[in-house]
């Protein structure tokens, strides 16, 4: 920097269980990450509490910087992920993928033999987070149109293409995204 100083460095963010009171600063955090969708306020409070063993949140400097919301899909062993976010504060730290394997890791989806999401054609940061996660882990990643922008958004949306993620076998350890 021109004066000598050094700029200051976001501290390493600490991955956690959310919590109800996190309900307002996952929502914040959503908002500033266009062109996620937003939710209510109140779909946030209750991921929080409701599905926290299946959501994580990231925390650097007492901030949420990052957000991941999922959960297992009933009568499938799938694991759905539903949003990342990452503030643009902790961008470029491999932390999308970071928050992935902290989930991949909890007991609560260990079962899963396929983790799925759905994502729009034009969503390259998540097309290039998913992509890189299949590589890391050995899976197989497929995609077929899901939610048509016709047929169920009234063409107000986008078509998202359900993603799916083949998981390695049961008893092997998935490892942190450095």
């Amino acid at each position: 920097m021109p004066d000598g100083t050094t700029p200051a460095r976001t501290p390493k963010p600490q991955l956690r269980k959310p919590v109800a009171e996190d309900g307002a600063a996952i929502w914040e955090l959503i908002r500033s990450c266009a062109p996620l969708d937003e939710n209510s306020m109140y779909a946030n409070l209750i991921q929080a509490d409701h599905f926290r063993d299946t959501c994580v949140v990231a925390e650097a400097g007492g901030e949420i910087v990052g957000w991941i919301s999922g959960h297992m899909i009933p009568n499938e062993d799938a694991f759905f992920v539903w949003q990342v976010a990452v503030s643009p504060k902790a961008r470029g730290l491999g932390l999308g993928k970071t928050m992935l394997f902290e989930l991949l890791n909890r007991e609560e989806v260990q079962d899963a033999e396929a983790l799925k999401t759905t994502i729009t054609k034009d969503n390259d940061a998540s097309w290039g987070l998913f992509r890189s996660l299949a590589r890391d882990i050995g899976g197989d990643l497929t995609d077929t149109p899901y939610f048509k922008e016709e047929t169920h958004f009234d063409g107000a949306h986008d078509t998202e293409h359900m993603v799916t993620i083949t998981l390695p076998a049961q008893g092997i350890t998935l490892k942190r995204a450095a």
